[in-house]
């Protein structure tokens, strides 16, 4: 049985077009151990996020086969990979992806009503506390900085003490000096729950602060070393 909470075995994505066959990733091979913090670097249009979305389950390989915490995703059905995305999986976008209508706290407690929880706002609270929120707990995110967004979006993620966190660009849509920050976040809260991290990005500085760097070229991954 192996040990890894992720692993991708000769995993291919095709893609039809009206007039050809698009190949976005080819003969992929990755394994994450738990607990391990790995970046995939790349150009935009590499293939970055289509790997990203297949290893998290949101999508299935054309060939070969994803394991995420030793399920094989190609025999699950839609019902099964969400569940297991939202039992163990916690997600963090450049675009933020909060509910306008909903404030700091009630974006952050989401994740328990989606699943069938009741909502726990004393950890909701603690967390927007530890990313340096607890005075914004009732503004919406039109009341909030960019950077504040990405920190509610950061409290989001952890509600559910993900087994894994997926961070697709984190830092996209923000300045230099509120990326910087959002990134000591990520690792200080990836370090002090003990959380798997994979990281997207194309900011090589930001790669080289995981403990292992992959580089996506043209749909093929190599690690650099």
């Amino acid at each position: 049985m192996s040990s890894s909470i992720i692993k991708a075995e000769s995993v291919s994505k095709v893609v039809s077009t009206k007039t050809e066959q698009l190949t976005i990733l080819e003969n992929v091979n990755l394994s994450i151990e738990q607990g391990e913090s790995i970046a995939i670097v790349g150009t935009s249009g590499a293939g970055k996020s289509t790997l990203m979305t297949l290893l998290a389950g949101l999508d299935v390989p054309s060939i070969g086969e994803i394991e995420l915490l030793g399920e094989k995703i190609s025999i699950l059905d839609d019902e099964a990979r969400a569940a297991l995305r939202s039992q163990h999986l916690g997600f963090v976008f450049q675009s933020f992806l909060l509910i306008p209508s909903l404030t700091a706290l009630g974006n952050v407690t989401l994740p328990c009503l989606l699943r069938g929880e009741s909502e726990d706002v004393e950890k909701a609270t603690r967390l927007l506390e530890s990313v340096g929120l607890g005075h914004r707990l009732d503004h919406l995110p039109s009341q909030l900085s960019g950077g504040e967004q990405q920190r509610v979006a950061i409290a989001r993620a952890f509600m559910t003490n993900p087994k894994i966190l997926f961070a697709d660009e984190p830092t996209g849509n923000l300045d230099q000096n509120t990326a910087h920050k959002i990134v000591e976040l990520l690792f200080n809260l990836n370090q002090e729950h003990g959380t798997t991290l994979v990281l997207v990005t194309h900011d090589l500085s930001l790669a080289k602060r995981c403990d292992r760097v992959f580089l996506m070229n043209a749909g093929q991954l190599t690690e650099d070393h």
